[in-house]
């Protein structure tokens, strides 16, 4: 795969920054319409050059994982931006290796593969709920780095971003789901008893950070109290780490239609729809 030239890296570890006033509708999407831009270009730049982009979506329910990746991929193409999101395990597959059921999904030449959670589901939910043993965890912190280390060995870009969510906008997040019919398929009995195990998950997440925040996989944590920001931070974050380039594009205009040549619309009786808007 050719190298394009390395963009600057942004900041690792900023300083927490001053609470700022929200952004209203107009001024985000403002913001986010020149970083959708960016990321068309860095699709075609994947496709182009054979690129493998892995990224990885992890945090607490609520945190804002699925607005994100909203965001993220709304304007480019699912056959070349592809979100995984798995369901819990079958039968079948509890009995797999446990990194082996996500291996499939990984990403071809020309792919971005976004993880909806992921092989981190064993350092969180499936910890702190009491689905995998200590002992399995253990064994996961050891092996991860290392399939994470063979994955980028096979030229696979790997970024992994925790999205940090506070207390009080967890609470009002999933209180917000309960009340919304547009919402209720968003929160699960597991985010119920999730929600109650707050300091479990600080504890687990803690543990995960020591054992997987490796110089060659680090993780990339996004404050995401501000949805909105958060969302312009990640994309802007992300686009800055991958280096790609502004590939050139032949002018397309609009070919000439054809002359109807004695063609009329038929008089059939379609069925339309009731237009009630």
């Amino acid at each position: 795969m050719p190298k394009a030239k390395a963009k600057p890296r942004h900041e690792d570890n900023p300083e927490p920054a001053e609470r700022k006033t929200s952004m209203s509708g107009k001024e985000y999407r403002k913001a986010l319409n020149p970083l959708q831009v960016e990321l068309v270009r860095l699709q075609d730049w994947v496709v182009k050059t054979g690129a493998k982009v892995c990224i990885v979506f992890e945090g607490r329910d609520g945190a804002g994982k699925g607005g994100t990746i909203k965001a993220l991929t709304e304007r480019v193409s699912p056959r070349v931006f592809r979100v995984v999101a798995l369901p819990a395990p079958t039968e079948r597959e509890k009995t797999q290796m446990y990194i082996q059921r996500y291996l499939p999904h990984m990403p071809a030449a020309g792919e971005v593969v976004i993880f909806d959670r992921s092989w981190y589901n064993r350092a969180g939910v499936e910890r702190v709920m009491g689905f995998c043993t200590e002992e399995q965890v253990e064994t996961f912190f050891r092996a991860v780095p290392l399939v994470e280390q063979a994955m980028l060995h096979d030229g696979i870009l790997l970024f992994k971003y925790w999205l940090e969510v506070s207390e009080e906008e967890q609470t009002r997040r999933l209180e917000a789901r309960i009340e919304d019919g547009r919402k209720t398929w968003k929160l699960s009995v597991m985010d119920l008893k999730s929600y109650s195990r707050w300091y479990d998950y600080s504890r687990a997440r803690d543990a995960m950070f020591r054992a997987t925040d490796t110089a060659i996989a680090p993780w990339y944590v996004i404050r995401s109290d501000d949805k909105e920001r958060a969302r312009l931070n990640l994309i802007s974050d992300l686009l800055g780490r991958i280096p790609y380039e502004n590939l050139p594009h032949e002018h397309v205009s609009l070919p000439k239609r054809q002359k109807p040549e004695g063609y009329l619309e038929p008089d059939y009786p379609y069925k339309h729809v009731t237009e009630k808007f």
